[in-house]
């Protein structure tokens, strides 16, 4: 009777890892251990405002949710203290914030992860981390869409202006 409740207490735990990782496009393993409780509420924070669930489970729950799904080549790399930095929405937040705050916490260090089903190590994830968001990039696009078009205006301006003044006198 004492195993069946100690089952019963782990099941959701489990459930909610599964919950959290189904769909997810990036799921990332990170060892927080050394970071202080001012850095720790504070990455918090800022994986948050991004969108990104965050959260310390024990390896043994997250091998049991990872098993079956496309996140089980993580299991092997779940030593140790770690957390999880789970996104829905963007493949690349995890790994940009979790990199940008290492700079100010060089404790703090990425794993492993699994993007868009593909597995990458620490030196991957790392790579990713340096990818700008889709945002981002529709930004540089549009921008190099527009510079062109911008510079034509602006040279048809000046020789009408030029036009119109030699016009006059």
């Amino acid at each position: 009777m004492a195993i069946n409740a100690k089952i019963d207490l782990k099941k959701p735990v489990l459930e909610e890892i599964s919950a959290q990782v189904e769909g997810a496009q990036c799921v990332l393993l990170v060892n927080y251990s050394g970071l202080t409780v001012a850095q720790d509420t504070q990455l918090r924070k800022e994986l948050r405002e991004a969108g990104v669930h965050y959260k310390v489970y024990k390896n043994t729950m997250m091998k049991r949710a990872f098993a079956g799904t496309a996140f089980e080549s993580l299991t092997k790399d779940l030593d140790g203290t770690n957390a999880i930095a789970i996104s829905k929405d963007d493949a690349t937040a995890p790994a940009r914030i979790i990199a940008k705050f290492a700079k100010t916490a060089p404790k703090l260090e990425m794993v492993s992860g699994v993007v868009e089903g593909n597995y990458y190590d620490k030196a991957g994830m790392e790579a990713l981390a340096n990818v700008p968001s889709r945002e981002e990039l529709l930004g540089k696009l549009l921008g190099s869409i527009q510079s062109p078009i911008a510079n034509l205006a602006r040279v048809l301006n000046q020789i009408a202006e030029s036009k119109g003044g030699a016009a006059e006198a």
